[in-house]
Parts: C-alpha cells; sequence; structure tokens
C-alpha cells in the first residue's frame, strides 16, 4: 500500500477511490475501522469509509485514530484525511478535532486544508470555499439539515474547531508552481502555522498541490486533492501506469434506488426519474414513527413493481418540509428512522433479487451499506464527477453506485445504468 485514506461518510470514501482509481491506482474501500489484527486487501491505495462526520467529536476522533493505525500497519507511506468539498461540519467539529489527532499522532508539523473540487463547482479563492459562483454560505448547504454553513472562511472554520491559526496558500503562489507552494508551507510551518489553506480553482492547481505535497505524512481535504498524488508515487518509481476501468460486469437481477438527501442536486435528480416514468414511492418519516410505513411494506411495494425500469424510493425533501418534521421528531430521532428504516430495506431489496442499487446521500449511503453487511468494495467506471459504480467484494452479490447528494447531473438516475454490462 502507497496511500491510506481516512474518509468521514461513505459517499465520501467512494468519491475519493474513484479519483484514485481513475488515475490508475488500484484502489479498495473498506467499511468502518478494519478489525484489529485483520490483514487490509492488496492494493496501491485503501480508502476507509468512516461514518465519523456527525458523531460525537470523541467517536468520530477514536475511530479516525483507529483506521490510521490499520493503515499504517498496511504499509501507507501518506494519510489522506477526506472530508466533504463543502467542509461539512458544525462549529465543534468534526474536521478540526480528527485533523489534530491524526496530526498528533504522525508527527506531522503542517497540514494543507484544500476541499476544493472545481468537477463539481467546489472552488477555493482567498481563503474563501465557493459552491459554483457562490460562497458556500449563500449556497443550498446554508440549510443543510444536519451540518447547516453559514460561513465561507476556511480559515475561520478550520481556526475555530482546531483551536488553533490557520494560514493561507494564495492563488499567485500555487500559479507560481509547485516550489512556490512548497516555500510558502515552509514558512507557514516556521511561523508556528499547523495547518494551511490552499487556494485552487482548476484541476491543474490541484496537480500542482499535489506536487508540492509528496512529502507531507498528513494531508486534508475534498476527493480533488487526491488527483495529483498518483504522479507523486510514479516519479518515486513505486506506481506504474494503468488505465481506469471503463465499465462493469453486474450479476443479473432487478435495479432500484433509495434516495435519502435533500440537496437541491438529487431533488433535481428525483425530478427527472419521475418525468421518465420511474415508478416512485415517497417515504414520510412521521408515518415511519406512527408505524403506518414501514421497511417491509417499502421492500413488498419495490418489490412488486414492473422490472423493465427501476423504482425508486425516497425520503428526499425541501429543507422547509425537513425542518417541519425535525420540529415534531427531533433532528437526531428525524434522521434515525429513516436511516434505520433504509438498512432494512436495502438488506430486503438483495434478499428480493435486487443486484444493482444506487443510493443517493452519504448518511443514507451509510445506512444502507450497514443494512447490506458491506465490508469491501471493488471501484469501477465512473458515472459522474466523483460517483462511480462498485462491486460488493465480501457481501451480497451485487454493485451498488454511492452518491454524495450535492453530485451528478440531473439525469444522473437516467444514465447510470449504461455503465452496467
Amino acid at each position: 500500500m502507497l496511500l491510506g485514506v481516512i474518509a468521514d461518510d461513505m459517499t465520501g470514501a467512494t468519491d475519493v477511490a474513484l479519483m484514485l482509481n481513475r488515475a490508475g491506482m488500484r484502489t479498495v474501500q473498506v467499511i468502518g475501522v478494519p478489525p484489529a489484527g485483520s490483514a487490509l486487501p492488496e492494493a496501491d491505495a485503501v480508502v476507509v469509509a468512516l461514518k465519523s462526520r456527525t458523531n460525537p467529536v470523541a467517536e468520530a476522533v477514536a475511530d479516525s485514530l483507529a483506521a490510521c493505525e490499520a493503515l499504517l500497519k498496511g504499509g501507507a507511506r501518506q494519510i489522506l484525511f477526506k472530508y466533504c468539498s463543502t467542509f461539512d461540519s458544525t462549529a465543534e467539529g468534526n474536521i478540526g478535532p480528527v485533523a489534530n489527532a491524526l496530526a498528533e499522532r504522525l508527527g506531522a508539523k503542517l497540514a494543507i486544508v484544500c476541499p476544493a473540487f472545481p468537477a463539481n463547482g467546489r472552488s477555493i479563492y482567498q481563503g474563501y470555499l465557493f459552491v459554483g459562483a457562490v460562497p458556500l454560505h449563500e449556497s443550498s448547504m446554508k440549510d443543510h439539515p444536519l451540518t447547516p454553513m453559514r460561513d465561507s472562511s476556511l480559515m475561520r472554520l478550520m481556526s475555530a474547531q482546531a483551536k488553533t491559526e490557520t494560514g493561507l496558500v494564495d492563488y499567485a503562489t500555487v500559479l507560481a508552481g509547485p516550489a512556490a507552494v512548497k516555500a510558502r508551507l515552509a514558512k507557514l510551518q516556521a511561523d508556528g502555522i499547523r495547518y494551511a489553506v490552499t487556494d485552487a480553482l482548476t484541476n491543474e492547481d490541484l496537480m500542482t498541490l499535489g506536487h508540492a505535497v509528496s512529502e507531507h505524512v498528513l494531508l486534508t481535504g475534498g476527493s480533488g486533492i487526491a488527483m495529483g498524488l498518483p504522479q507523486n508515487f510514479r516519479r518515486a518509481g513505486l506506481l506504474p501506469e494503468r488505465p481506469g476501468p471503463q465499465d462493469l460486469k453486474a450479476p443479473a437481477g432487478r435495479a432500484g434506488i433509495i434516495s435519502g438527501s435533500c440537496s437541491t442536486a438529487t431533488r433535481g435528480q428525483i425530478k427527472a426519474a419521475l418525468e421518465a416514468g420511474y415508478p416512485a414511492l415517497k417515504v414520510d418519516p412521521l408515518a415511519l414513527a406512527d408505524g403506518s410505513q414501514d421497511a417491509a411494506g417499502l421492500a413488498a411495494w419495490a418489490l412488486a413493481q414492473p422490472a423493465d425500469k427501476p423504482f425508486l424510493v425516497y425520503s428526499s425533501d425541501d429543507p422547509s418540509e425537513v425542518a417541519a418534521v425535525q420540529d415534531k421528531l427531533g433532528r437526531d430521532r428525524a434522521g434515525a428512522i429513516v436511516e434505520e428504516a433504509f438498512a432494512e430495506l436495502a438488506r430486503r431489496l438483495s434478499e428480493g433479487g435486487v443486484t444493482r442499487l444506487l443510493v443517493a446521500g452519504g448518511e443514507t449511503s451509510g445506512a444502507t451499506v450497514l443494512g447490506l453487511s458491506i465490508r469491501t468494495l471493488e471501484i469501477g467506471p465512473e458515472i459522474d464527477p466523483g460517483v462511480p459504480w462498485t462491486r460488493v467484494v465480501d457481501g451480497p452479490e451485487m454493485v451498488v453506485a454511492l452518491k454524495s447528494g450535492n453530485f451528478g447531473t440531473p439525469d444522473f438516475f437516467l444514465k447510470a445504468w449504461s455503465l452496467l454490462r
């Protein structure tokens, strides 16, 4: 193993695994902290998918450190702490506290902070994170039900969470090339700065940054920063050139979609699926709470639909409707009751012959993987930037796509199936 990645949610793990796989690194995704004493799969890169984005801070730190130990034991030369390209977190964390713990364990004097992902409209300029043409705090992320983002300054956000000053590698420095970035990082480190936000507007910027941090033991950021890392290992003679996969063989069986994301992108994808005539059933958290809906009923409905089109089971809704449900049930219970239903639904769908499953939303993906008892995923072809098909290695015989809520074009639910053979 050359690179070890610790991702704070399921879709983020798949996202970064795709980035590495596409660049020619043999990459596998492991679900949850690897059991003590177990051997990790043979690969150039191993991505450990945690569910630590919204967990209690102490739990997130403990799981991340355990994942780090497993990756180091497996031979990782560099660790990437991967979080969302919209820096999803609360004022308490968990990005800052986890980064602090990993830096302490690895002896990292300085680590970059780079959630930029230009292919999906995430860019950083003067330390401010943009989503498309607007600052983060003006985007739909300002109303995220779990991690509402009300500030766009990554330096302020990281400084508050990590309880330390955060520096900046500005865009002029990035344009000047890897040597200039290295010099700026060295200056910040000499000044006692522990984290440095790095501006990035294009993929070329990410390649520059990747080159500049080739000797850093710890990196933090979105999947975009992984773009330049494989080339570092090639320059060192550790990684051959390899093409990425173009399609994926899927077992015969039915196809379906489970969606729990309330993002603008996913709601647009649901609209396109409904207009295309996909049979669809909306899940009501209040109905789950009073027992008038349950996982058994959802599965029975899905499996009774004609098999010529994928079915769609979704709880996605407008932020105002989500807030109304949270007011009635409480935020934690509203989320947990849907996740539990989707976990059980996924298990029942697999038992009912569904072998091709597309899942939208990080929390929903985590619940689905838990319900299916999946431990390892082999990364397949890219559907849209940041979203691949994957093959289950040590669970039910099926292929799954785990999509971050914010990712994908409006026709994502329609076109994904064409990459399966």
